[in-house]
Protein backbone atom coordinates (compact mmCIF):
# COMPACT_ATOMS: atom_id res chain seq x y z
CA UNK A 1 0.00 0.00 0.00
CA UNK A 2 1.33 3.24 -0.97
CA UNK A 3 1.60 6.32 1.92
CA UNK A 4 -0.89 8.26 0.11
CA UNK A 5 -3.08 5.49 0.36
CA UNK A 6 -2.44 4.39 4.05
CA UNK A 7 -3.33 8.14 4.87
CA UNK A 8 -6.46 7.69 3.11
CA UNK A 9 -7.69 4.96 5.12
CA UNK A 10 -6.35 6.38 8.22
CA UNK A 11 -8.47 9.62 7.12
CA UNK A 12 -11.76 7.43 6.89
CA UNK A 13 -10.95 5.35 9.88
CA UNK A 14 -10.21 7.64 12.08
CA UNK A 15 -11.58 11.11 11.29
CA UNK A 16 -14.91 10.90 12.51
CA UNK A 17 -14.04 9.94 16.11
CA UNK A 18 -11.23 12.78 16.17
CA UNK A 19 -13.77 15.48 14.78
CA UNK A 20 -16.48 14.54 17.43
CA UNK A 21 -13.82 15.01 20.39
CA UNK A 22 -12.63 18.15 18.81
CA UNK A 23 -16.02 19.45 18.38
CA UNK A 24 -17.04 18.41 21.74
CA UNK A 25 -13.98 20.34 23.16
CA UNK A 26 -14.13 23.41 20.84
CA UNK A 27 -17.91 23.57 20.33
CA UNK A 28 -17.51 25.32 16.91
CA UNK A 29 -17.78 23.32 13.60
CA UNK A 30 -14.89 25.15 11.80
CA UNK A 31 -12.75 25.25 14.68
CA UNK A 32 -13.11 21.49 14.28
CA UNK A 33 -12.70 20.73 10.95
CA UNK A 34 -9.31 22.83 11.42
CA UNK A 35 -8.12 21.06 14.51
CA UNK A 36 -8.68 17.36 12.49
CA UNK A 37 -6.73 18.64 9.69
CA UNK A 38 -3.90 19.84 11.68
CA UNK A 39 -3.85 16.59 13.54
CA UNK A 40 -3.36 14.90 10.31
CA UNK A 41 -0.90 17.07 8.81
CA UNK A 42 1.26 16.65 12.05
CA UNK A 43 0.65 12.93 11.63
CA UNK A 44 1.74 13.13 8.16
CA UNK A 45 5.32 15.47 9.10
CA UNK A 46 5.89 12.90 12.04
CA UNK A 47 5.60 9.66 10.23
CA UNK A 48 5.33 8.24 14.32
CA UNK A 49 5.97 4.20 14.22
CA UNK A 50 2.73 2.85 15.64
CA UNK A 51 3.05 -0.67 17.90
CA UNK A 52 -1.13 -1.16 16.84
CA UNK A 53 -4.07 0.60 15.85
CA UNK A 54 -4.96 1.27 19.05
CA UNK A 55 -1.40 2.66 19.78
CA UNK A 56 -1.79 5.03 16.16
CA UNK A 57 -5.51 5.93 17.73
CA UNK A 58 -4.53 7.11 21.37
CA UNK A 59 -1.79 8.94 19.30
CA UNK A 60 -4.28 10.85 17.05
CA UNK A 61 -6.48 11.45 19.81
CA UNK A 62 -3.75 12.96 21.97
CA UNK A 63 -2.52 15.33 19.24
CA UNK A 64 -6.05 16.55 18.52
CA UNK A 65 -6.50 17.01 22.12
CA UNK A 66 -3.75 18.97 22.00
CA UNK A 67 -4.61 20.93 18.87
CA UNK A 68 -7.76 21.84 20.29
CA UNK A 69 -6.93 23.31 23.72
CA UNK A 70 -4.03 25.39 21.94
CA UNK A 71 -6.95 26.69 20.18
CA UNK A 72 -9.05 27.05 22.93
CA UNK A 73 -6.17 29.56 24.78
CA UNK A 74 -5.57 31.32 21.33
CA UNK A 75 -9.05 32.68 21.27
CA UNK A 76 -10.64 32.48 24.63
CA UNK A 77 -14.09 30.69 25.43
CA UNK A 78 -16.57 32.58 24.09
CA UNK A 79 -16.95 31.57 20.52
CA UNK A 80 -19.09 28.86 20.26
CA UNK A 81 -22.01 26.84 18.08
CA UNK A 82 -23.90 24.82 20.42
CA UNK A 83 -27.29 24.47 18.25
CA UNK A 84 -25.30 23.51 15.08
CA UNK A 85 -23.07 21.03 16.69
CA UNK A 86 -26.40 19.14 18.10
CA UNK A 87 -27.45 19.09 14.20
CA UNK A 88 -24.45 17.56 13.61
CA UNK A 89 -23.43 15.06 15.77
CA UNK A 90 -25.20 11.73 15.10
CA UNK A 91 -27.90 10.32 17.81
CA UNK A 92 -29.93 7.60 17.19
CA UNK A 93 -33.27 9.20 16.07
CA UNK A 94 -35.60 7.09 18.34
CA UNK A 95 -34.03 8.38 21.08
CA UNK A 96 -34.01 11.98 22.27
CA UNK A 97 -30.33 12.49 23.44
CA UNK A 98 -30.32 16.46 22.66
CA UNK A 99 -30.87 17.39 26.40
CA UNK A 100 -28.03 14.99 27.66
CA UNK A 101 -25.73 16.01 24.55
CA UNK A 102 -26.15 19.85 25.70
CA UNK A 103 -25.53 18.94 29.11
CA UNK A 104 -22.26 17.18 28.38
CA UNK A 105 -21.63 20.55 25.85
CA UNK A 106 -21.97 22.57 29.59
CA UNK A 107 -18.99 20.68 31.08
CA UNK A 108 -15.79 22.15 31.78
CA UNK A 109 -13.77 20.58 28.85
CA UNK A 110 -11.56 18.41 31.29
CA UNK A 111 -14.60 16.51 32.20
CA UNK A 112 -16.00 16.52 28.61
CA UNK A 113 -13.03 14.63 27.55
CA UNK A 114 -13.16 12.40 29.47
CA UNK A 115 -16.85 11.58 29.36
CA UNK A 116 -16.82 11.21 25.74
CA UNK A 117 -13.89 8.68 25.39
CA UNK A 118 -15.16 6.55 27.91
CA UNK A 119 -19.03 6.38 27.66
CA UNK A 120 -19.11 7.70 23.67
CA UNK A 121 -15.73 5.79 22.25
CA UNK A 122 -15.57 2.42 24.65
CA UNK A 123 -12.00 3.80 26.37
CA UNK A 124 -10.84 1.87 29.24
CA UNK A 125 -9.74 4.21 32.20
CA UNK A 126 -6.22 2.89 31.60
CA UNK A 127 -6.21 3.66 28.55
CA UNK A 128 -7.74 7.29 29.20
CA UNK A 129 -4.90 7.90 31.46
CA UNK A 130 -2.22 7.19 28.43
CA UNK A 131 -4.15 9.45 26.38
CA UNK A 132 -4.61 12.30 28.61
CA UNK A 133 -1.36 12.31 29.73
CA UNK A 134 -2.81 11.88 33.87
CA UNK A 135 -3.06 9.14 36.28
CA UNK A 136 -6.29 6.38 36.24
CA UNK A 137 -7.35 7.95 39.56
CA UNK A 138 -7.04 11.13 38.27
CA UNK A 139 -9.20 10.02 35.33
CA UNK A 140 -11.80 8.02 37.72
CA UNK A 141 -12.04 10.81 39.83
CA UNK A 142 -13.02 13.37 36.86
CA UNK A 143 -15.28 10.68 35.61
CA UNK A 144 -17.12 10.29 38.44
CA UNK A 145 -17.44 14.48 38.62
CA UNK A 146 -18.20 14.30 35.43
CA UNK A 147 -21.24 12.00 35.88
CA UNK A 148 -22.69 14.19 38.83
CA UNK A 149 -22.09 17.55 36.96
CA UNK A 150 -23.83 16.13 33.87
CA UNK A 151 -26.35 14.36 35.85
CA UNK A 152 -27.06 18.22 38.05
CA UNK A 153 -27.16 20.15 34.87
CA UNK A 154 -29.59 17.82 33.02
CA UNK A 155 -31.80 18.23 36.09
CA UNK A 156 -31.68 21.53 36.51
CA UNK A 157 -31.88 22.39 32.70
CA UNK A 158 -34.47 19.30 30.77
CA UNK A 159 -36.42 18.32 33.48
CA UNK A 160 -38.27 21.46 34.76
Amino acid sequence: MTDAESITRDVHEYGDILYRICLLMLKNHADAEDAVQETFIKYIQKEPVFTSSEHKKAWLITVSANKCRDMLRKRGRTEDESEEILKNIAVNENEDCSGILEALFELPEKFRIVMTLHYVEGYKVEEIAKIIGKSSSAVKMRLQKGRTLLRDIYKKEFMV
